[in-house]
């Protein structure tokens, strides 16, 4: 995990950064398209497989069924970043572009996949993927005690679930705690963690921290989120940007806003966390140049 002395004097206490965004494809979503392709039969990843996804999750299937030497194709949204379409292309995959405020991804998802026979990877709401995206916090658990923390918040940016979920399993009798992190206008967990039921966003698309934005969180995921998270944190557009420029300033890595939503709220909301020390996970790094560009100019 890394870490600055300039990061810890913003925070008020130690601040340790599990840096997603140098895992392969610059997302943790490798890790999830692994285990799910891995856990499918010969039988079942023969046609190919097809996933949803503004970018992140579509990278990491795409790599996954690239490895495996089957056929991906990857439903994104129009308005999805450009690098990250470029990339999902680039690692062999077809992808198929339907607008995110008037179409359904999941009836397109269905039907692509019966006219032609694909797998379903779905970006969160899965077993397998939850137990890929899982291993992020059994290494944080490993490292944790490595640097001798013993207690501490695990900050998380959060879509549907998938990873906060898998994190907050892997840490059930630690001292750990695994707490999602959204952007203000689609804080669906956060709001769903204090009502107790999933809660609903109102739009589908507006914040610059797109890789994170769902409609609510996933079925499979916010059951075990109610058991094992704590509450969530909420951060503006704005706090994300900045996030992003003092990663590039003090750590020296490339995140995009919703990768670090979870870094901006142990900056910029260090009241409403506990502890000594506070570990943040940067979930993704696939930011086109000109938001990049952006974040830059908020130091």
């Amino acid at each position: 995990m890394l870490s600055s002395p300039f990061l810890d004097e913003m925070a008020g206490r130690r601040v340790l950064v599990k840096a997603e965004n140098l895992q392969h494809t610059g997302s943790f979503k490798f890790r999830g398209g692994w285990s799910a392709l891995s856990g499918m039969s010969e039988a079942q990843r023969a046609n190919g497989v097809i996933a949803y996804s503004s970018g992140n999750h579509a990278q990491g299937v795409a790599m996954a069924a690239a490895k495996f030497g089957i056929p991906a194709v990857i439903l994104m949204p129009s308005d999805s970043p450009r690098l990250k379409i470029e990339n999902t292309r680039a690692l062999g995959a077809e992808v198929v572009l339907y607008d995110r405020l008037t179409e359904s991804r999941e009836d397109l998802g269905a039907t692509i996949s019966a006219e032609r026979g694909l797998a379903l990877v779905k970006p969160y709401d899965d077993p397998l993927v939850i137990a890929g995206q899982g291993t992020v916090g059994l290494e944080i658990v490993e490292q944790a005690v490595a640097e001798g923390v013993a207690k501490a918040d695990v900050l998380v940016p959060c879509g549907g679930g998938g990873l906060t979920s898998g994190i907050s399993i892997t840490m059930e009798g630690t001292g750990l705690r695994a707490r999602p992190c959204e952007p203000e206008g689609f804080d669906d967990a956060t709001r769903s963690l204090a009502s107790g039921k999933r809660e609903v966003n109102a739009t589908q698309g507006g914040s610059i921290c797109d890789a994170i934005v769902t409609n609510s969180p996933g079925e499979i995921t916010f059951p075990i989120m109610l058991k094992n998270c704590g509450s969530g944190l909420v951060v503006s557009d704005g706090e994300a940007m900045r996030a992003v420029a003092l990663a590039y300033q003090r750590l020296k890595i490339v995140l995009e806003p919703g990768g670090a939503v979870a870094l901006a709220a142990a900056l910029f909301h260090s009241d409403e966390i506990e502890g000594d020390a506070v570990i943040v996970v940067t979930t993704g790094g696939n930011v086109d140049t000109d938001v990049f560009t952006r974040c830059l100019e908020t130091l």
